[in-house]
């Protein structure tokens, strides 16, 4: 079995510190490449991988402003499907745009799609499908306009997260720093509950970043860590008394959700999106529905077993398990192709 890995270039494939999708990219590679399967990684230039790179860009543009995103995109997503014909399946984590290329090879190609940014781009999905497949990455955020050949939940690689029996002091946002992920009301939570907080993540948006949050940091009682590294983040998180995630979108997944349980934190999370689907109510933490539930959550978080957070991710959403549901889709799809 011979896969084409298409990989963004907003970020280096691992990245270095955030990059979510590139993130899971990097895992499924060196998943499949361990169990013998042939993979050829397009990305970043200065991408790692234990299989073959191909890249073009040579450095992400998110890294590098001087890189224009549409230019380099167009010659990553073109140097994969012209060269489709060398494999057996191409597999897009690269969003919508990849679809638009397809007719160029006889390739089958399977697109995770890690969330809708508008509804607006929903045309491109449905002029291809049922001519190329999809993959959610949950039920939550399945568009019933289209097909699916699998829900597949991201997974971890479970050895980068320490699990911590002891239970830490303060409150924890982790994340990228917008208006979707409620870092201000993470603020008004640690108020309410007297509690410290640390804040930790990418600023996605300055001015919120600025009107919402920065008048509020106090470097004792507010704290803001910035964008952190592997290292970095399996300590706060592990620290951690509890993650706060009051997201005010329907998140189709949550990486800091189940890296946070990893390292036996518990999550008390907004009811929405895939949410249900990754955290078991009153085990691993709570579901609540505004902020006033979410500070009376934190006072039950002490009841919780941090050890029930760690074993719900080993059964459930380790990189392992993502790696074996992925191969099942791909042999899938190479068997219909035969038939």
């Amino acid at each position: 079995m011979k896969i084409a890995m298409l990989s963004p270039i907003a970020w280096r494939t691992p990245p270095r510190q955030y990059g979510p999708w590139e993130n899971i990219v990097s895992l499924l590679t060196e998943g499949l490449v361990v169990r013998g399967i042939d993979v050829t990684l397009f990305a970043t230039t200065d991408s790692k991988t234990r299989g073959r790179l191909v890249g073009i860009c040579p450095r992400g543009y998110e890294e590098d402003k001087g890189i224009i995103p549409k230019v380099w995109e167009c010659l990553h997503i073109s140097e994969v499907f012209e060269r489709g014909d060398q494999f057996d399946l191409i597999h897009n984590h690269f969003d919508y745009l990849p679809l638009t290329y397809t007719g160029m090879t006889k390739t089958p190609t399977v697109t995770t799609i890690h969330g809708f940014s508008s509804p607006k781009i929903l045309p491109v999905y449905k002029k291809y499908n049922r001519k190329t497949f999809y993959v959610s990455i949950s039920e939550a955020d399945r568009c019933p306009e289209l097909e699916y050949i699998a829900t597949i939940h991201h997974g971890i690689n479970l050895n980068r997260f320490t699990f911590r029996a002891d239970q830490g002091k303060y409150l924890l946002f982790f994340g990228r720093i917008h208006p979707d992920k409620g870092t201000r009301e993470c603020i008004e939570v640690a108020r309410q509950t007297v509690m410290k907080l640390i804040i930790a993540g990418i600023i996605q948006d300055q001015a919120y970043f600025n009107l919402q949050v920065k008048p509020h940091l106090d470097g004792e009682r507010i704290i803001y860590a910035g964008s952190v590294g592997p290292k970095k983040r399996d300590e706060l998180l592990g620290s951690a008394y509890t993650l706060l995630h009051p997201i005010n979108f329907e998140e189709p997944f949550g990486l800091s959700v189940v890296e946070a349980m990893a390292c036996g934190t518990p999550v008390i999370a907004f009811n929405r999106g895939s949410m249900p689907e990754i955290i078991d109510n009153g085990t691993t933490g709570f579901l609540v529905h505004n902020l006033n539930e979410m500070a009376e959550a934190v006072i039950k978080v002490k009841q919780l077993d941090r050890f029930k957070c760690r074993k719900l991710i080993k059964e459930q959403f380790s990189a392992d398990r993502m790696v074996q549901d992925y191969i099942g889709v791909y042999e899938k799809i190479i068997r219909q192709k035969k038939e």
